[in-house]
């Protein structure tokens, strides 16, 4: 009797036939399976299960995988009770799919992918209109009840995105008001221009370079902490605890940072301005034989008042983009860890992008006005 007291192989007139018999369960399973991997099973055989007491899903497993190696079809066998019968088929479906290749993903073409990039930039910019409207929404009740904005949530914003980053502001554009005197340093000294290496320092810096470079380090500093900040408020259900309360999250915790980040970068822009030219004049006298009063007289006549006014009067717009974008998409994250992160990430981009595009609309708009 082959592989007793599990199976008998038998040779019926009509062809092979594999008898199961006893209780296969997992605590046998090791004897089954060696006595299976024993067993050469001819071509066609047939399998009688009427003298089986119990079968498991692991017996099953091990059952069916010694038919395959023998070649014979994944079949129920004869006379199985009904709850065997389910286990076995059970087991058989899990055994072919898991044989079957997971599918191909459908190629995506180049027309597709714009369009569902386009779809996606759409939706988040219906988003973001609707999340300004909001934010205005809550302004006007604020200004209406003036006892409704929370002033020390004010202050702690002003003091994380204003104070805070002076130090970071500072050596950023002191750094690049050296780079820029430097580089223009090197033409301008070819032709005997030094003096006029103010003037592109003047203008660039305080009209384009410090706005630009210090929204840009805000967007990646205050605008990716708004949305971690916020992120971790709704992962936590703190901003539901707020709705609870009767409050208004916009009122609570966006109204006070767009606010916050509105009238600091102003200032962070100033300081920005300043120190990019106290780079350029550090340098100036070492490389381009220019002394701080050579600097500064020839600073006073080429730099306008109107370009400093125009490159304080972006960072406002600047600010509004950023704090709007970060806290819309703290707001509106999913409720786990990773959405948090990448939540984050995509707020340090869509804010550096939009800080570009409104920068590039300010010089249309500029030069439409010969300013």
């Amino acid at each position: 009797m082959a592989g007793a007291p599990w199976f008998e192989l038998v040779q019926a007139p009509d062809g092979a036939l594999l008898k199961l018999a006893g209780a296969w369960r997992m605590s046998s399973l090791a004897e089954i399976d060696a006595a299976l991997a024993a067993l050469t099973l001819p071509e066609g055989t047939r399998v009688d299960g009427s003298a089986l007491t119990e079968l498991d899903s692991a017996a099953a497993l091990v059952l069916l995988r010694a038919l395959r190696r023998g070649g014979a079809p994944l079949q129920p066998p004869l006379g199985l009770a009904p709850a065997q019968a389910r286990v076995l088929e059970r087991v058989r479906e899990h055994l072919e799919a898991d044989g079957t290749p997971p599918p191909t993903p459908p190629r995506i073409g180049v027309l597709a992918w714009v369009g569902e990039v386009a779809a996606y930039v759409l939706h988040l910019l219906h988003g973001h209109l609707n999340f300004l409207g909001a934010t205005v929404v809550a302004a006007g009740e604020v200004l209406r009840r003036p006892g409704r904005l929370r002033l020390r949530e004010l202050t702690v914003q002003i003091e994380q995105t204003g104070l805070n980053a002076l130090p970071v502001v500072a050596l950023v554009t002191l750094l690049i008001g050296i780079v820029i005197a430097y580089l223009l340093g090197l033409q301008a000294s070819k032709y005997g221009a030094n003096i006029f290496v103010v003037d592109g320092v003047g203008i660039g810096a305080t009209r384009e370079f410090a706005p630009i470079i210090v929204a840009v380090i805000v967007a990646g500093r205050s605008g990716a902490a708004f949305t971690a900040q916020l992120g971790a408020m709704k992962l936590t259900e703190e901003t539901d605890a707020i709705r609870t309360l009767g409050l208004s999250p916009a009122q609570v915790l966006v109204l006070p940072r767009v606010l916050a980040l509105a009238i600091t970068l102003p200032l962070l822009v100033f300081v920005g301005d300043v120190m990019s030219l106290v780079g350029a004049m550090a340098i100036a006298q070492p490389m381009l034989d220019l002394t701080p009063a050579a600097f500064l007289a020839r600073l006073r006549e080429a730099l306008d008042l109107r370009h400093v006014v125009i490159g304080l009067v972006k960072a406002p717009v600047f600010a509004l983009a950023i704090a709007l974008i970060g806290t819309h998409m703290g707001m509106t994250v999913e409720r786990d860890t990773r959405a948090v992160g990448t939540a984050t990430t995509s707020t340090v981009v869509q804010s550096i992008v939009a800080v570009i595009l409104l920068d590039a609309a300010f010089a249309i708009v500029l030069q439409a006005m010969g300013l």
